[in-house]
């Protein structure tokens, strides 16, 4: 299968099967996943401490509860190949339930490797581990390598997709087309044509962009179901950046047939928030208190509807973010940003985060909410920044109608 971290649900196209099996391809950029237990130490100073710590247990207390997939050996795999499936385990075990601490689980097998050379089909997992957790440069290194020593269509086509997603969600859109162009030649497809039209939507032909993957994706085959709701995620984005109201029945498409895809969710969600359908946001995001992001737009929507079960999901959220604040393990700032503007309405240390989060992720998402930010903050530098940048790609978007 097919495996990168911008994108979706996990189905592959059985001529794209390497020896064993990958995760399969997921929309959306960095992985969302909760906060509070990956230990990934980011730029900014610690500004805040959790509840006392408490010491004092009873014997037979528990005190923290594995899931019950956590990996049971601590020694290393046998071999490379036992390795990359027990990777990819772990891989879409986060994805599949936003439990960042199988992501530190995948870690800890590469650890063990050592200084091991590692083969093709382990460095895309590397990669795409790297690209969870943020550390685009070194996910770059490793699908480079990828694509210098390997021929096997699978790891290069993973590859090609892989790189293609971390140049989208950083803006790098020159970078993103030359990627698309490499893909459509060695794997054509409604993925590569996906990959061509979400560079063309965030460069100034969205609509253009729109209808040309909507004929394709009609005049295509849904035997590959992976590249069919790739599509369709990547419709639902055109079609929100457009203001179509399309863009929740493109969406709802791929959750039909993937309930599992958490940025898919995500991006229905915060769809049906900003166009205050908030009964609706409740829905989707119902049972996912865990992943932070889903959690961040159930309280707004809570908070909206004056619900009383909104004070005690603020409570949490605000205890998880003051604890990974204090660890220096704070993951995604977007969330805890989002949190301070719209459930604490703290707009200046909402906008710190926010612009955090834009100098490595813009993805419309990013851009919106650092506007949203600048605004309230009545930050003109700031605001000035992101406009220019907007600017210079010739990117509109209606759902961030504060660029103008």
């Amino acid at each position: 299968m097919i495996y990168s971290d911008k994108t979706l649900p996990h189905r592959a196209h059985p001529s794209l099967s390497p020896a064993f099996p990958l995760p399969a391809l997921r929309r959306g950029g960095a992985f969302w996943i909760g906060l509070g237990l990956l230990g990934v130490l980011c730029s900014f100073a610690v500004t805040a401490a959790p509840s006392p710590i408490q010491s004092d247990f009873d014997d037979d207390a528990v005190l923290v509860t594995l899931p019950e997939s956590a990996p049971a050996k601590v020694g290393a795999p046998a071999s490379q190949k036992a390795m990359a499936r027990e990777v990819q385990r772990l891989i879409a075990e986060a994805r599949r339930s936003g439990d960042p601490r199988f992501l530190g689980y995948a870690e800890r097998v590469f650890n063990q490797l050592g200084s091991q050379k590692l083969n093709a089909p382990l460095l895309v997992l590397r990669a795409t581990l790297a690209q969870s957790m943020h550390r685009f440069d070194a996910a770059r290194k490793d699908l480079q390598t990828v694509l210098d020593r390997s021929n096997a269509p699978a790891q290069r086509t993973q590859s090609l997709v892989t790189l293609a997603n971390i140049e989208l969600v950083q803006g790098q859109y020159d970078r993103a087309q030359l990627l698309c162009e490499r893909l459509r030649t060695e794997h054509p497809g409604l993925i590569a044509s996906s990959c061509h039209a979400q560079v063309a939507a965030r460069t100034g032909s969205a609509e253009a962009a729109y209808t040309e993957l909507a004929a394709t994706t009609r005049s295509a085959s849904k035997v590959n179901i992976q590249g069919y709701l790739w599509a369709q995620g990547t419709l639902g984005d055109i079609a929100a950046q457009l203001g179509k109201d399309s863009a929740a029945k493109h969406w709802q498409q791929v959750l039909s047939l993937d309930p599992d895809d958490l940025y898919t969710r995500a991006q229905l969600a915060d769809w049906y928030l900003q166009n205050e359908n908030l009964n609706q946001a409740l829905g989707v995001t119902e049972g996912y208190d865990a992943v932070d992001n889903l959690a961040v737009i159930r309280a707004i929507a809570l908070r909206r509807l004056n619900h009383p079960e909104a004070p005690a999901l603020a409570s949490r959220l605000r205890e998880r973010f003051e604890e990974a604040l204090w660890r220096g393990s704070m993951l995604h700032q977007r969330d805890l940003s989002r949190f301070e503007l719209d459930i604490e309405q703290r707009p200046k240390d909402a906008l710190q985060h926010a612009m955090a989060n834009w100098d490595t992720q813009r993805e419309p998402l990013d851009t919106r909410l650092a506007l949203r930010s600048a605004l309230a903050a009545q930050d003109k530098a700031a605001l000035s920044r992101i406009q220019e940048w907007l600017k210079q790609q010739n990117q509109s978007d209606a759902r961030y109608p504060e660029a103008s």
